[in-house]
């Protein structure tokens, strides 16, 4: 896949790296979320004596706030501006931390999880869209590799961060560390984010909305490119769902011993990206791609037949888990820039509907888990069938000719 070079005209609004740690906390504000929550799942089961169930709907739900609110948010932001959008909607994601702090029973609390999700969308769809509204092909591909190196460290510490906090004080606390993210957020919005585009009321009119989403989906490059970051990343939001009682409620791990045995997961992708940022510099970001799907069909399969033939232990679902890992980070900065370099006017839009299908494909493999009910056979069955579709996803989006 041929990419031209980009030509800058004038210097940016924000450098490279200041864009890439506000992108980074941005970003990080849903992965952190969940990864708090998870090491908490087994034990919010007693503390409100409901079911599995029940306490895997407050993480369905979460996904499914985080996956439609994308389709608003975006827009939003093309039209109202990045900063008031971003603003907006982390107020809504702290008044829901709060409603989740403070819930008297399980119906309260998976309704605080889907408004969090509602306000946490906001983080993953603007910061690409900040990305694209400063830079395009090797420049984002670079800003993309480095939010991932730093957002890595997040979710890497999170579940031992959780379920350490929630031994130590309960499952509540788990909520207060979250919203000290959600400020955190707040604040940058408010003082370190500038503005990247003109106001534009006329880009979220109905007729103008229609439009922008149908030019992305009718168009095979974005389709096929966003499809290999939904069969990749969304494989990791849905094993999220399941990894917990796999981990803990088949295999024996204590919640602090999940929280650590998790950053097999997020130090594998960790790894990835740095040794990707090495390879950037020399061969491109494009030319990595395949090398990542590579490892990410390796994890899949192993995964796929180390489940279905042995009694899963620790290693049995952490490795593969880690060389998915490992892949992703390969493939996802080239492919991510791809969808997006094409839509300048709508970025908002374009990362939007990748960020809905990304986390959509993640709610549905979930859910199709919770259908199969055996959460190892659910995990040998989803993960394997997310990375086919990345895999051929690639192969025939590289087949497309590259964009003007």
């Amino acid at each position: 896949m041929n990419v031209h070079s980009e030509v800058v005209t004038r210097p940016p609004l924000m450098s490279e790296r200041r864009v890439s740690l506000i992108g980074a906390l941005m970003v990080a504000v849903g992965p952190v979320s969940m990864a708090l929550f998870t090491p908490a799942m087994p034990e919010i089961v007693h503390a409100f004596g409901t079911t599995e169930a029940a306490v895997k709907l407050t993480l369905s739900l979460y996904f499914a706030g985080f996956a439609f609110a994308q389709l608003v948010c975006g827009p939003l932001s093309d039209g109202f501006g990045r900063r008031p959008v971003t603003i907006a909607f982390m107020a809504i994601f702290l008044a829901a931390s709060v409603m989740a702090l403070l819930a008297p029973n399980i119906h309260v609390l998976i309704a605080a999880r889907f408004l969090q999700g509602v306000g946490a969308a906001v983080g993953l769809s603007v910061s690409r869209a900040l990305v694209r509204d400063l830079f395009t092909h090797e420049s984002s591909a670079r800003i993309l590799n480095l939010i991932g190196i730093i957002l890595a460290i997040g979710p890497a510490v999170s579940p031992t961060l959780g379920g350490v906090t929630m031994e130590l004080f309960g499952w509540h606390s788990v909520f207060v560390l979250m919203l000290a993210m959600g400020l955190a957020v707040m604040l940058t919005a408010v003082f370190a984010m500038k503005e990247t585009i003109i106001r534009d009321l006329g880009r979220i009119r109905p007729a103008a909305l229609i439009r922008s989403y149908g030019s992305l989906l009718t168009s095979p490059y974005f389709m096929f490119s966003s499809l290999v970051v939904a069969g990749t990343a969304g494989a990791i939001y849905a094993q999220a769902t399941v990894l917990p009682f796999v981990l803990i409620g088949r295999v024996g791990l204590t919640p602090t011993q999940f929280g650590i045995g998790m950053l097999a997961q997020t130090l594998s992708y960790l790894a990835g990206s740095l040794v990707a940022r090495r390879l950037m510099g020399r061969v491109g970001a494009f030319a990595l791609v395949p090398v990542g799907l590579v490892f990410v069909g390796i994890g899949a399969t192993a995964m796929g037949v180390s489940l279905r033939t042995i009694e899963p232990s620790y290693l049995s679902v952490m490795g593969p888990v880690a060389l998915f890992a490992f892949g992703i980070a390969f493939a996802m900065p080239a492919m991510m820039t791809a969808a997006m370099a094409p839509f300048p006017r709508n970025a908002g839009a374009a990362s939007a509907m990748m960020g809905f299908l990304q986390m959509g494909t993640g709610l549905a493999g979930g859910l199709f888990c919770a259908v199969i009910g055996d959460p190892v056979v659910g995990l040998a069955t989803v993960v394997p069938c997310l990375g086919a579709m990345a895999i051929v996803s690639w192969l025939l989006w590289r087949r497309l000719p590259a964009p003007a």
